[in-house]
């Protein structure tokens, strides 16, 4: 954060944020990881002034990051290779750091003052459940329209899916491998738990179709159930007394991340039997809800005009033919709007502050988190004029 403050002092209005441990106390506060400090840290809010009568449009995006992938060389390396950038942040979400000083650095330079005010959140923890962005909500902010950065491959995306990540412990009886009937396996219980999400899953996913959640309609399976943690016994001839497992559920506009948690739970407790029921705990350590902006909406058509206006890659194509391209599909009828198959803090924005938010970015969600993590550099250049652009407008 402090590189990140050096940076932008010379191009913004800079201030820190205060952060504190009393948003551990918060409702949303995220908590897969334990014990985090706040007291003494801060995110930062950078502005560029506008003139005054205009609208003003906020930025969010992260300057934290996901641990090393297995195999990535020097991920805290920055390395630029044939005009890509790569090394674990380079999309997700250090690139769009970059993007967003850049488009303020070319405004200041150029002279081009904007009528509102360019207004920047840059946060920690959002891949932890997004308490840098809890923070900066809870500090207030108003704007017309925000742009959440995320690597979408220069795609607007306006319907975001949420997600819960749960954390559920299982506790059984100890013994012997020859004890059959005096143990009770931990880890047999919390095996038919992930029978018991996948059913729930499965029956969620169907009653995700259409209406609402018509935006992702097109994905086979744009709310997965991913379990990625698994703990249980310390010696092959042994029932284990306990078992952790921990994962995430995604979720559509159509539930609340409050309804999905209680009907989990529910099946846990009803589908698991006596055996389970009295004997699991089920925390859920992150709670986002889906966030969607309407695709009529103006935050959209301007951005998705910005896009156009800067001769992005994403339309150039020999068999375009001339005439009117409806909104959301660029030339040769490459869609350039779509539905986010992966949640963020856009919700925070959109659905407790009531700014219409979208998410945008140069970089592939595709890369994100492995190993080959990059940003084309043309990418976050373009990425960064389209800001720019938006923010005269």
């Amino acid at each position: 954060m402090e590189c990140v403050e050096r940076a932008f002092v010379k191009v913004a209005d800079v201030r820190r944020v205060p952060l504190s441990n009393a948003l551990r106390d918060d409702k949303d506060y995220s908590d897969p990881i334990a014990g985090i400090e706040y007291d003494g840290r801060w995110n930062l809010r950078a502005c560029l002034p506008g003139k005054g009568g205009g609208k003003r449009l906020l930025l969010n995006t992260h300057v934290d990051t996901v641990p090393p992938a297995q195999g990535q060389v020097d991920p805290f390396v920055p390395a630029v290779r044939d005009g890509v950038m790569f090394g674990r942040g380079a999309c997700d979400a250090k690139g769009q750091v970059a993007t967003i000083w850049l488009a303020m650095a070319a405004l200041k330079d150029l002279g081009l003052p904007q009528a509102g005010d360019l207004i920047a959140h840059l946060v920690v923890e959002e891949e932890n459940g997004g308490n840098g962005t809890l923070a900066m909500a809870r500090a207030g902010e108003r704007a017309d329209a925000c742009i959440v950065l995320e690597p979408t491959d220069l795609k607007v995306l306006h319907a975001i899916r949420g997600a819960v990540w749960f954390r559920i412990t299982l506790t059984g009886k100890a013994g012997h491998s020859g004890q059959a009937g005096v143990t009770r396996s931990a880890l047999k219980m919390a095996i038919r738990v992930v029978e018991i999400l996948e059913g729930y899953h499965a029956r969620l996913l169907a009653g995700s179709r259409g209406g609402v959640c018509a935006p992702f309609d097109k994905f086979p399976n744009p709310m997965p159930l991913t379990v990625g943690i698994l703990h249980a016994g310390n010696w092959p001839a042994t029932a284990p007394s306990e078992a952790r497992l921990e994962g995430v559920l995604g979720l559509l506009p159509n539930k609340t991340h409050g309804q999905v948690m209680a009907e989990v739970t529910a099946a846990i407790r009803d589908e698991g039997g006596p055996g389970i029921a009295e004997n699991v705990k089920v925390h859920f350590t992150y709670r986002h809800d889906s966030s969607v902006c309407p695709a009529v909406h103006e935050l959209v058509k301007e951005l998705v005009g910005a896009l156009r206006d800067g001769d992005s890659p994403l339309f150039q194509t020999t068999t375009a033919k001339k005439g009117t391209v409806p909104i959301g599909v660029g030339k040769g009828s490459v869609p350039i709007f779509d539905a986010m198959t992966a949640s963020c803090d856009a919700w925070l924005y959109n659905n407790q502050l009531r700014i219409p938010t979208v998410v945008f970015g140069g970089g592939s969600l595709s890369v994100a988190h492995s190993a080959r993590e990059q940003m084309p550099l043309v990418e976050l250049a373009k990425a960064a004029s389209v800001i720019a652009a938006m923010a005269v407008q």
